[in-house]
Order: C-alpha cells, then structure tokens, then sequence
C-alpha cells in the first residue's frame, strides 16, 4: 500500500509549546484493513435521521470494510487516516437500502501524562443510491490515565449535517462528551460510563433540541479452546428536549430514547472471526412518527489484515 505513504506523511503537527516545531517522520507507516459480510433482521425499519417509521420487519443483506493508515511522528506524537464503508441492502424495504462512506483523520500529542487529540472527520451517505446525508464533524480533545485503573477523556464536537431533500433539516450541533474508563484487567475486563450534552441548531426552529446522553458500557475478553472471544453489553439513554412548537402535535416535542446492545466476537482463525449481535430500543415520544420499539439481531463474518 505504497500509494498512502504521502496522505500519511502529509498529516504533520504544528504544535505550540513555548514556540512552533515542525515533527518529521519518524518511521514508516503502518496499515491495516478489514472487512465484513453479515445478514440481520430489524423488526421495525426506520431512517432515524428524518422522523420516518414503518412499522414493518425486514431481513438485509450486509456489507462493510475499513482501510486504516497510521504513524507515529515521534515518541510524542502521532496520526491515522481512516476511510470506512458500509452498505445494507433490504429484502423488501429497497428505498432505505443505505450506503455510507467515512474518511477520517486523527492527530495526537502526549504532553506531561496528558494526551492532546484533534479528529476530522467527513460522512456521506446514499438511500436507494440517492444522496442522503453529508456530514463535517471536528473534534479536540484531552485524555489520560487519573491512576493505574482510571482513564478519561473530555472532548468538544462541532458537526455540520445537511440532510438532501429535507433543508429544514440541516443542522449545526455543538457537544461536550465525558467518558470514563475503569480498567478491571487493563483491555480484557472494563467498563465505560460516559456523559454527552448536545445542542443541536437546525434550519428549522420545530427541529432545535437540546440532549442529555447517558452510556454504560462492559467489555469483557476472554480465553476459550486457546483463543480470545470477545464479548460487550452496553445501554444508552438519551433525553431530547425541542425547544419550538412540533404543529402536529401542538406542543414541544419530548423525546426520550433506551437502547440496549450486545455484542459476542468468536475468532475463527488468525485473521478471522465471526460476530453476533443483537438490539433493543424503546423510542418514547409525544410524537407519533418517533415512538416506537425495534430489535435487530445478526451476525457477520470478518477478515482483518494488519
């Protein structure tokens, strides 16, 4: 993968610590990829983005990879460029078969135990080949361990979303996230509870909302016939807070949002591997079209390089 060489070398830190430096290369790029093809079953199709429910059950065909290119600028510092794909494909709900391209890139810095980080990234996405959604999303933050088993890490978000046939949707969204990491036995047994507050600005003034967002998340890896398996449980809670009248309703629009989600990883060989997992979400709201349940259970085999 030669051709990423000079992406990566290009991703270079100017850094203000007592005056500006210019970080060369230190060594060579690393690479890695993986892909993944799976089926699932969702009982309740949506598009979450636009307030649409059909209340029907489908099967869909999955499909998704990630090239990933990173390196290590110094001791201190270091980058990664990322591009993902994903693409699902429905038995009978055609028009939501959705494709979604994401190119990242992420640059950190380690100074005195705290590291500094700063993440670009830009999202595409298709429904029924259509234009859908584009997204910028910037993101600084700051990490490091407080002792041996905590980990956190604060990070502000600014995103641009433009939703294409829907403008009054188009929004600008400000977020601060708290995430706390407790490591039990360092990456094969921890938990993540996190906090996010959003602000969410869109063209529309029915549409503005403010949330308050609540994750509680549990990893454990583990030994089984000389491999790791890997297993993950996690809810989240979101409460969503409109701001204007909602006029189908005649009132301020509430929402509030359980989502349930597990995860088990069985390795079928070096590279790969073979994932279940399943959903649940209860979507409360004083507005028809976003109150609703839905499960999705599947599976997906995946091939990893590196």
């Amino acid at each position: 993968m030669r051709w990423l060489d000079m992406p990566v070398r290009l991703l270079i830190a100017l850094l203000i610590a007592g005056g500006s430096q210019v970080i060369r290369a230190a060594e060579a790029p690393k690479y890695s990829a993986e892909i993944g093809v799976g089926g699932e079953y969702d009982s309740n199709v949506t598009v979450d983005e636009v307030d649409i429910t059909s209340s029907q059950s489908d099967y869909a065909l999955t499909l998704d990879g990630e090239l990933r290119a990173s390196q290590q600028f110094t001791d201190r510092t270091g980058g990664s460029l990322t591009y993902d794909f994903s693409q699902t494909n429905y038995q009978e709900f055609s028009l939501v078969n959705r494709q979604t391209h994401l190119l990242g890139a992420d640059l950190d810095h380690k100074i005195k135990g705290v590291r500094a980080g700063l993440s670009l990234y830009y999202i595409h996405s298709r429904l029924d080949s259509d234009p859908f959604l584009t997204l910028y999303r910037t993101s600084p933050s700051l990490s490091g361990f407080i002792n041996k088993k905590l980990f956190a890490r604060a990070a502000y978000v600014y995103a641009d979303k433009r939703i294409d046939q829907s403008s009054d949707r188009d929004a600008i969204t400000d977020s601060l996230e708290l995430d706390i990491y407790y490591f039990q036995r360092g990456l094969r047994s921890y938990f993540n509870i996190g906090y996010k507050y959003k602000d969410e600005d869109s063209r529309a003034a029915r549409l503005d909302y403010s949330s308050d967002n609540v994750k509680v998340r549990y990893v454990r890896r583990f030994d089984w016939f000389d491999r790791t398996h890997k297993f993950e449980i996690s809810w989240r809670y979101e409460y969503r807070d409109y701001s204007a009248i909602e006029p189908a309703i005649g009132e301020e629009r509430e929402d509030k949002r359980n989502r349930w989600r597990f995860t088990y990883e069985v390795p079928l060989g070096p590279r790969s591997a073979l994932q279940l997992y399943g959903g649940y979400g209860e979507y409360d709201s004083n507005f028809q079209a976003a109150d609703y349940y839905q499960t999705v259970m599947g599976s997906r085999f995946i091939y990893r390089w590196d």
